[in-house]
């Protein structure tokens, strides 16, 4: 009932209003915090490697469109979204989480979603995509985990947490592979929410296709964070870039917290600090880490709202002139019907 409410608000001209004036406010207080932090801290990118920080900066770039296409397969196939409309989502969810608690990120990515052009999916259907790619990118995350704990020289807490991450991933991944047979079992069928769900899960086939974008995603994470381990003199080891990784993904599934970025960075030093790295170095990479996901995730936001505001101009200049043609086309047939009575009354009189 709450969420009938909502949608119908953002679909009226009013919300669309109020939505479009808040999210200017929002973002302009979200700059500001920003700014404000950046000049009393110093920029964690000024000290490290050029050529690797752009290699990162790429890696990230392609690592966000991997996620996005895993995300659009799960939506059914006449509710799915433009993948540029996804990209957004993530980007702008990067940006947001500057300031805001764990998990409200999900909001802005379903409010950037609903603001697309054309979007087919409610804002139902896009939450229930959200909690599907949440179980997807836990079970994908699940290697690493597991490659993480079998390296030596961790402590045992370390360890005993690495452990508990790859169980819950596990059991992500057989709810992800059950679900598509469960939804459409004759028992779920009997709910009202089981037939709402049951058209709306994607096939097994969709969810492994989506697997493999997400476990691609992560890939790219780790090469990534390897490249910025290295920029900044901490050194090229993949084993740290597993640790890290794994550390900011189960602090950004916490579901409460300050803010996410905050969260994840902390987490992340946290981790580095207990395997030997010095503190100012593993503040440094956390701060790195986060800044180059903000950096091109603002990017892609950015890009995706000018050619959103391009392809809206292009349809009103588009509209306005057919109209123009199709007026001067009824002015020209309105002028030959009328030249023709003249020539009939004139043939009359004759």
């Amino acid at each position: 009932m709450i969420l009938n409410r909502v949608e119908h608000l953002m679909r009226s001209r009013g919300g669309r209003f109020l939505f479009t004036a808040g999210s200017a406010a929002l973002a302009f207080a979200f700059a500001a915090l920003a700014a404000r932090h950046f000049a009393e801290a110093r920029w964690p990118l000024s000290r490290g490697n050029p050529g690797l920080l752009v290699g990162a900066g790429a890696l990230s770039l392609l690592g966000y469109a991997f996620k996005a296409y895993g995300w659009r397969q799960l939506f059914a196939r006449h509710e799915r979204p433009q993948p540029l409309a996804l990209l957004a989502a993530n980007g702008g969810a990067s940006i947001t989480a500057l300031a805001l608690p764990g998990r409200f990120d999900d909001v802005v990515r379903v409010a950037i979603v609903r603001r697309f052009r054309e979007c087919p999916a409610g804002v139902r259907t896009i939450c229930l995509s959200l909690a599907m790619l949440g179980l997807i990118d836990a079970a994908a995350l699940t290697p690493f985990a597991l490659a993480a704990a079998l390296i030596p020289g961790h402590s045992p807490g370390v360890r005993l947490g690495l452990v508990l991450l790859t169980c819950i991933g596990l059991a992500a991944g057989a709810v992800v592979l059950v679900l598509p047979r469960a939804a459409r079992s004759r028992r779920v069928l009997r709910f009202r929410l089981g037939r709402w769900i049951t058209p709306r899960t994607t096939s097994s086939r969709g969810a492994v296709l989506a697997w493999a974008l997400v476990s691609a995603y992560w890939v790219t994470r780790a090469l990534g964070l390897v490249l910025v381990l290295g920029a900044l003199g901490v050194g090229f080891s993949f084993t740290l870039a597993l640790l890290f990784l794994c550390a900011t993904s189960a602090a950004s599934a916490l579901p409460v917290g300050p803010g996410a970025i905050a969260t994840q960075a902390g987490a992340g030093a946290a981790v580095l600090i207990a395997s030997g790295v010095g503190v100012s170095d593993a503040v440094g990479v956390a701060l790195a880490v986060q800044a180059v996901g903000m950096v091109v995730g603002g990017s892609i936001l950015l890009f995706a709202t000018a050619w959103q505001a391009g392809c809206r101009h292009h349809a009103i200049w588009s509209g306005t002139e057919a109209e123009s043609r199709t007026q001067q086309s009824n002015a020209l047939a309105m002028w030959e019907d009328e030249g023709g009575l003249v020539s009939l009354w004139e043939a009359r009189a004759v």
